[in-house]
């Protein structure tokens, strides 16, 4: 094995590490938002109003799809920083 290789391997656990480190948090957003938001915390929510509609259910109906898309927007941005950051950007 080249002495190369060894900082490569070094190099591609560390991406994947900041990979999954980003993706698992993104989820714990989207888990806590979706789930949280729309089903756990509903009653709570209920009692402030946004459109017209009670907070739980405009979460439940809308809000976690729009964070979910924000999240989405976020994992590009910050995928395209580690890439960059382990010189793995084409």
């Amino acid at each position: 094995m080249s002495p190369g290789s060894n900082d490569t391997s070094e190099r591609e656990n560390a991406y994947w590490r900041a990979n999954i480190r980003l993706l698992l948090s993104l989820l714990a957003i989207w888990f806590a938002c979706s789930f949280g938001a729309g089903i756990l915390l509903r009653d709570f929510l209920d009692r402030f109003m946004l459109g017209g509609y009670p907070l739980g259910f405009w979460f439940a109906q809308q809000g976690s799809i729009y964070v979910f898309i924000v999240l989405i927007f976020v994992y590009v941005v910050r995928m395209r920083q580690i890439e960059r950051k382990f010189d793995l950007d084409d």
